[in-house]
């Protein structure tokens, strides 16, 4: 696997090195491309983790629940067609032992009120969805490109997935969101150095 396009993280190599520890995710990734979602992105801890697990000497695969597949579509909101995008990804990896969650987040804004007690603003591609992860260290992206080359979205960087440090994002996701996957991730990674939320207001005013 190698990079599409240029990277000045020097650690890029060593990412996708270590990625290749993974026997999931090359399957996962050739599912993706099979089936050509428009912005998608393979992303979540299919990837940081399988980092922290290569790192601390772990089974690749220790610990992921699922393998996140994020693509984004605006031309129709409706759940009936993210519903159908779901039904299809159950075909192309339905022999698959991963469990592949497919997402619109072109829809996200519609509940993640619902769910998280906080508005969210649409976003704008799968690279905005990503860049609102509770935790910077969880903002990563990789996609398979038509030329066969590998893109990886990792606007803070990828120092701290391998230093096992995990810092907070609060641009969207409220903190109890972020205390709530810290506590869990360290029962099963008791290495990581979790940073504490910040003080202050949850997330940044909003522009005038």
């Amino acid at each position: 696997m190698e990079p599409a396009g240029p990277s000045r993280d020097p650690r890029l190599t060593a990412f996708l090195t270590t990625l290749r520890h993974n026997p999931a995710l090359p399957e996962v990734l050739a599912g993706a491309t099979a089936l050509d979602l428009p912005n998608w992105y393979l992303t979540g801890g299919c990837l940081f983790q399988t980092v922290w697990n290569v790192t601390t000497g772990r089974p690749p695969t220790h610990g992921i629940k699922d393998y996140d597949l994020f693509y984004h579509d605006a031309s129709d909101l409706s759940w009936e067609a993210e519903d159908a995008v779901i039904r299809a990804g159950r075909a192309v990896f339905g022999d698959l032992a991963a469990r592949v969650e497919i997402r619109n987040e072109a829809r996200v804004h519609l509940w993640y009120e619902d769910r998280f007690g906080v508005p969210c603003p649409p976003h704008a591609s799968v690279e905005a969805a990503i860049g609102s992860f509770a935790a910077t260290t969880c903002c990563l992206g990789v996609r398979r490109e038509r030329d066969g080359g590998l893109r990886v979205h990792a606007p803070h960087g990828l120092a701290d997935v391998f230093d096992l440090v995990v810092r907070p994002n609060p641009v969207l996701a409220p903190r109890a969101v972020y205390e709530e996957k810290t506590r869990r991730w360290l029962r099963t990674w008791p290495e990581l150095r979790v940073l504490p939320w910040p003080e202050g207001p949850e997330r940044p005013p909003a522009a005038p």
